[in-house]
């Protein structure tokens, strides 16, 4: 049972969640009136299991600074309970199962832009830019805008406006939400040497750049109903998250504690996407 777990953990749930939340938004959008069940379940399943691929090799592949970090010394890779070899079939498994769903049962375009999400997050991302610039979060914050797109994609089987608006909604909302992170867990980063942007040009910094990606984040986020993808009360909605978003993240110029404004910051984060999902679905 522990090494079921073990493996079922080295897939980053909580990451396969919060990303299947934006597939579901995406998907609606893109159906409008016209949900299919059971094309959106395979979408949904397909997903699921190209971000758990992608999270296995992102596991494996930075084991040796997660034993640095104290969040995540306790991973099944680090403690090597499960072998490098047996990791890489699972990793394959997962992958070679999800690129059969998206590929064969849903459509060839969502699958390509799956395996771009994968490929950005695999080798640009986790082999290279994380490491060694601080613009890794830049890189990695264009796989995680992916799923939406794929959402979409599944339903309409094209890459149009609404697409590009997607990407845009979660590309300018990761970057405060990743950033909120490296504040109050600067200390991890710190000593396993990543360059976020906390640590390389420190926290007031940090906490400008997060203001100046809610802007467009807003803009962003209104758009669908601007271009006739939701309505009026998607709009006011967008605007008002967008809005209070950046409020809270000025009173962080103000605040006694960075660690636990930004941990408000990250949760207000969470929260707004989740929101904005189900207005997309509902509106």
């Amino acid at each position: 049972m522990t090494l079921i777990k073990d493996y079922y953990s080295l897939t980053k749930p909580g990451i396969i969640y919060g990303n299947s939340v934006t597939v579901l938004g995406g998907y609606f959008l893109g159906s409008q009136t016209h949900f299919h069940f059971l094309s959106f379940l395979l979408t949904f399943v397909g997903m699921a299991l190209i971000i758990a691929c992608g999270c296995v090799l992102n596991n494996y592949i930075d084991r040796d600074i997660d034993r640095l970090m104290k969040r995540t010394k306790n991973r099944p890779s680090v403690r090597g309970v499960i072998s490098v070899r047996n990791a890489m079939i699972y990793a394959a498994i997962l992958g070679i199962a999800g690129v059969c769903i998206l590929g064969l049962l849903v459509n060839l375009l969502t699958l390509l832009i799956a395996l771009f999400g994968l490929f950005v997050y695999v080798v640009l991302y986790s082999l290279w830019f994380k490491r060694r610039s601080q613009f890794g979060t830049a890189v990695g914050a264009i796989s995680g805008a992916i799923p939406p797109v794929v959402g979409y994609c599944a339903a309409t089987n094209s890459f149009d406006m609404g697409a590009v608006i997607l990407f845009l909604i979660l590309y300018f909302w990761q970057m405060p939400h990743f950033f909120a992170i490296t504040i109050f867990r600067i200390k991890d980063y710190s000593v396993a040497k990543i360059p976020v942007l906390s640590v390389n040009k420190g926290i007031y910094h940090t906490k400008i750049r997060m203001l100046a990606y809610i802007v467009p984040f807003t803009i962003a986020a209104a758009m669908p109903a601007v271009f006739g993808y939701a309505g009026l009360l998607y709009l006011i909605v967008a605007l008002g998250i967008g809005v209070a978003w950046f409020c809270l993240g000025v009173r962080g110029f103000a605040a006694q504690s960075d660690v636990i404004w930004s941990r408000k910051m990250f949760m207000f984060s969470v929260m707004n996407i989740m929101v904005l999902c189900l207005m997309m679905s509902v509106t």
